[in-house]
């Protein structure tokens, strides 16, 4: 019952009331990354959701296009900087998935949606994280987002598959806000963004 109807609706109507009231902050946001980066002011890429279907995902983007002499683009590292690294850092880039959520491709609390080219890298367990919608946050983002190695994360993932409930949503948003208030968790220990996942060993 909570997972075929109570979160759906429950997820669509705190969207939409999100949405209204971090009104002014998404258009502060958004101007400020117009004047320091440019346009477009948002990120849109394609992403599997819910049974491996594909969606676009929506975020505000955080960096710049800087490209090397041969025409690609530089490291994360090297195009994350300024207001885009600050918005990065209190996770603000991911309010206008609020969007996704009001169009029923996530949900505020589930596995965190991937790479498209990642889905033939899954071996069989990986795969489950498919069997509910993509979220905001989730339980791999509480327990150490991109601090810890993929296999971490993807056993968190099919944890939360296998363990869903509405009183585990509860406590994962609430570590939520603890970790983005604490700005805990946002850099993997190599990298100041996750690595890319290569297939597990």
């Amino acid at each position: 019952m909570y997972k075929e109807k109570i979160k759906p609706l429950g997820d669509k109507f705190f969207a939409l009331f999100l949405m209204v009231v971090f009104s002014p902050l998404l258009i502060l946001v958004s101007i400020l990354i117009y004047v320091t980066l440019g346009h477009p002011i948002f990120f849109r890429q394609k992403r599997p959701g819910l049974n491996g279907e594909i969606f676009e995902i929506i975020k505000f983007r955080t960096m710049n296009n800087a490209h090397d002499v041969d025409g690609e683009l530089l490291p994360d590292e090297d195009r994350l900087y300024g207001v885009g690294k600050q918005v990065r850092a209190f996770s603000l880039d991911e309010l206008p998935q609020l969007l996704n959520v009001v169009k029923g491709d996530m949900s505020f609390v589930g596995p965190r949606p991937l790479l498209v080219e990642y889905l033939p890298l899954y071996n069989n367990e990986q795969k489950k994280r498919h069997n509910v919608k993509p979220g905001i946050t989730g339980w791999a983002q509480v327990n150490g987002r991109n601090t810890i190695s993929w296999e971490q994360k993807f056993e968190y993932d099919t944890w939360y598959v296998n363990h869903q409930s509405f009183i585990l949503d509860m406590k994962i948003l609430g570590m939520t806000v603890l970790n983005v208030v604490k700005r805990h968790g946002i850099s993997s220990t190599t990298h100041l963004t996750m690595e890319k996942f290569r297939g597990s060993k």
